[in-house]
């Protein structure tokens, strides 16, 4: 396993195949509500440090992330902001047009990183190009993937012009995909923690408790931390003050090689969001 050791601050980064640094700790949005709760969480987090917000179309708040940034006073070129196409948006023309909704919705004039949210089969060929033309534009800083397993993503590159520069998985100890992860470090493709505490099942694994009380750690502090020496981008979502403050606070420690090995050993291939295999892609939005 490769572990990567440039961990340092809440401001440090990780490279991205085209130059763009992308902060490796970031704010997860899903399932906050638009308006001031969401506004309220990116203006903690940004406030805390924070220099990554991500969302998507699909999370209906994005309209909440753009004031959340404006009233924070943190210049726009200092926040990395991601959001995402939907399914039933994907498509060339239809990508093109849902990418310029999103960036009123946020009142940007441009994004940091878009990405394909899932890989919807006969769609995410033209979704890409489409997403390749934002980039050769300059309106968007980087774009990538979403949910896409390895032959997703070998079909994708056999036309794509530009190789994804991240894949946004379900990623934590019960779902490591470790070959997935040397796949797209092979392909200086960064790898990205979606659902990193389980949603919230993790609190409940007794293993857990015993690394928080060795480490003096909260159980997320400890597994925001296996994330960041695995060199996996990872956003865990609250909406919680406390709790933003608290995932930032995974600095002042580094786990030992044996208990990142120890974590990856707990892998059971067990998710508790989507299977990108059998997806209902038809949802609309």
């Amino acid at each position: 396993m490769k572990m990567k050791k440039e961990i340092s601050d809440i401001s440090g980064t990780f490279t991205l195949n085209n130059g763009v640094e992308m902060p490796y700790l970031g704010l997860g949005v899903y399932q906050s509500k638009n308006g001031q709760e969401v506004a309220n969480a990116v203006y903690w987090a940004l406030k805390t440090g924070y220099r990554h917000i991500d969302t998507a179309a699909i999370y209906r708040n994005e309209d909440g992330v753009g004031q959340g940034i404006k009233i924070s006073n943190v210049p726009r070129e200092d926040v990395f902001v991601v959001s995402k196409v939907w399914n039933s948006d994907q498509g060339y023309d239809s990508t093109l047009r849902a990418f310029e909704k999103s960036l009123e919705r946020l009142q940007m004039d441009y994004l940091d990183l878009y990405l394909v949210h899932w890989p919807v089969a006969e769609k995410y060929k033209d979704t890409w190009r489409a997403l390749e033309e934002l980039y050769r534009q300059k309106n968007v800083r980087a774009i990538g993937v979403s949910n896409f397993l390895r032959h997703q993503l070998e079909d994708l590159m056999e036309s794509a012009k530009i190789i994804p520069m991240v894949n946004q998985m379900e990623f934590h100890p019960h779902l490591v995909q470790q070959d997935l992860i040397d796949f797209c470090q092979k392909h200086q493709i960064q790898y990205e923690a979606w659902s990193p505490l389980m949603q919230g099942n993790i609190f409940d694994l007794r293993e857990f408790h015993h690394l928080a009380n060795t480490y003096n750690k909260s159980i997320a502090q400890i597994v925001l931390r296996y994330n960041l020496q695995k060199g996996i981008v990872t956003i865990p979502k609250s909406a919680n003050r406390e709790r933003i403050i608290s995932n930032a606070d995974v600095f002042d420690f580094e786990l030992s090689k044996l208990d990142v090995d120890y974590l990856d050993s707990m892998d059971r291939n067990h998710r508790f969001g989507p299977d990108p295999e059998n997806f209902e892609w038809s949802y609309v939005l």
